[in-house]
Parts: C-alpha cells; sequence; structure tokens
C-alpha cells in the first residue's frame, strides 16, 4: 500500500492553504496519497479538535501519518512534535492537540521537530515545517537524522470534555463525551435546552430535541430533522451537563 498522509486541519477549504500544504507534502514525498481526513476541525480550540481527533482514530490505517494542525500560537515558542501512538504517527504542535490521542494509546512515543527549513513563514508552520515532517514519516517510516529528537512522555490528561466541540453540516452538535457518560433516562442539557438520550433520529417526533450516540462513538445532540446547532448558546465551547433522570423535554 503506497504511504499516507490525512490532513486534520482548521484552514477551511476555501483559499490557497489547503493546497498550498499539499503541495509541499507531495514536493517531499511524490508517491504518498493524502487523505483529506477534516478542513473545518473546530477553529483556533486545540483541545476541543484534540478530543474531536481521537474519536476518529479508530477509522485511520495503521502506519498512516496523520498532519494535524489547529495552531493559534503559531510562530510562538511553542514546539512542533511527532506523536507516534498504536502504530499512526502524528506531526503537529504541541499545544493540547494531540494530549488525548496520547492518553488513550497503549503504546505512545513523543520526539520534537528540531529540524526547519532554511526559509520559513512565522504564521504557516503547516505548510513549511509540519508537512515535509509528515511527508518523510510516511515515505520512510523515520524522519533524517537529526530531525527529530526524543521527548518525556506527554501529560495525561482527561479524555472526555462536556462541552460542545463542532457542529456539523446538519447542525448536530458533537460533545467530547463518550457513552459510558449515559444512563438510561438520562439527557444532556445545553444552554437550557434538555436533549433525552434516543437511539436514532426517529426515536423522536420531528423537531424534537435528542441526543444520542453518534458513529463516532461520541454523544451528540440534535433536532431530528433539524438543527440543534441554531438553536441560541448550542455552539462551540457551550458547556453541557448530564442529567441523570426522565423529564418534559423542551418542544421547538
Amino acid at each position: 500500500m503506497p504511504p499516507l498522509v490525512l490532513i486534520y486541519f482548521d484552514f477551511g477549504a476555501r483559499g490557497p492553504y489547503l493546497g498550498q500544504v499539499r503541495c509541499a507534502i507531495m514536493q517531499s514525498a511524490p508517491s504518498v496519497r493524502i487523505v483529506d481526513l477534516m478542513h473545518d476541525a473546530p477553529p483556533f480550540a486545540p483541545r476541543a479538535a484534540g478530543h474531536l481527533l481521537a474519536s476518529l482514530c479508530s477509522s485511520i490505517p495503521e502506519g498512516a501519518v496523520v498532519l494535524a494542525v489547529i495552531d493559534p500560537g503559531v510562530g510562538t515558542q511553542r514546539r512542533g512534535i511527532v506523536l507516534e501512538a498504536d502504530g499512526r504517527f502524528y506531526v503537529g504542535p504541541e499545544n493540547g492537540l494531540l494530549d488525548v490521542v496520547a492518553s488513550r494509546a497503549r503504546f505512545r512515543r513523543l520526539s520534537e521537530i528540531r529540524w526547519s527549513p532554511q526559509r520559513v513563514s512565522a504564521t504557516f508552520h503547516g505548510r513549511d515545517i509540519f508537512a515535509p515532517v509528515a511527508a518523510a514519516l510516511a515515505e520512510g517510516g523515520q524522519c533524517p537524522a537529526g530531525w527529530i529528537a526524543p521527548l518525556t512522555a506527554p501529560r495525561r490528561v482527561a479524555v472526555e470534555l462536556p462541552e460542545i466541540i463542532y457542529v456539523d453540516g446538519y447542525g448536530n452538535a458533537m460533545t467530547g463525551l463518550e457513552a459510558r457518560s449515559m444512563r438510561p433516562g438520562g439527557s444532556l442539557r445545553c444552554a437550557g435546552w434538555r436533549f433525552p438520550f434516543a437511539r436514532t433520529f426517529a426515536d423522536v417526533p420531528v423537531g424534537h430535541p435528542l441526543c444520542l450516540l453518534n458513529s463516532n462513538g461520541l454523544l451528540e445532540l440534535a433536532l431530528n430533522q433539524g438543527s440543534a446547532g441554531a438553536l441560541p448558546g448550542v455552539e462551540i465551547g457551550a458547556p453541557v451537563q448530564i442529567e441523570p433522570g426522565a423529564g418534559e423535554a423542551r418542544v421547538l
């Protein structure tokens, strides 16, 4: 199988940035296949984006390299890192983005990126530093000598986050909580709205709120054939609370 790099960004698909990163990968490793995992990860929110990335890991083939860049501190003293976790490599900034992946891994090894090209933009390390490192890992399974140096294992962090971490195109609001957080008859509350737990969208009438386990293993807030993300206050970063008992949901 040809080497594989998966792109996980908050850049968006519009504008030149995605194309420039793709070109940087291809210039370093022309045989590498590139898969767009996400272009619209939670912007400027490494912690939320890290929880979302961790929920996607099971679909990533072993041996693949994930180029993960949500980097509001680009150009500062924050380090660039390579995380090897359960047979996959993750390349990106050391700002919490890769902490959850590291915490859940059975095997993990962390390195600091020491390499830098002669010309590097202070605002685009994703293209100038991280993309060539990801390409080198994908093509050869390791970086050239001197490019990275070992670090101590990253600190373990909470593997669940009780807040909205992403709103998809349907308006479904994913949380950083997994199924084990919910009990039968329970619900989630966000911004004054109550979302009772259900198995499918169709378990509640059209227009009614619900909380369900999505295909990535995360609890998400939804409306049957509607947009939870359109409700006032239901947005990335909004806290959610677990309510164990039953009650009347607010009808919309």
